[in-house]
């Protein structure tokens, strides 16, 4: 449980470091545009989440397999 928490951390700050890089700072946190909205945070909160549950999982397995 250790393994999948910590890569998870990893994997969602990888993952909001990659949109802010992608999409710019100002735009993501700033901008009166769709990452405002209800739904556009949503979509960024749940992208994140992804980032960080594919990256536990795969440390998962990984951890399993060795």
């Amino acid at each position: 449980m250790r393994t999948f928490l910590w890569w998870f951390g990893m994997g969602s700050l990888t993952t909001f470091s990659v949109l802010l890089v992608q999409g710019g700072v100002r735009d993501l946190v700033y901008e009166s545009s769709s990452s405002t909205t209800f739904e556009g945070l949503l979509s960024t909160a749940l992208t994140i989440f992804g980032g960080g549950l594919l990256a536990g999982c795969v440390a998962v397995i990984l951890n399993r397999l060795r």
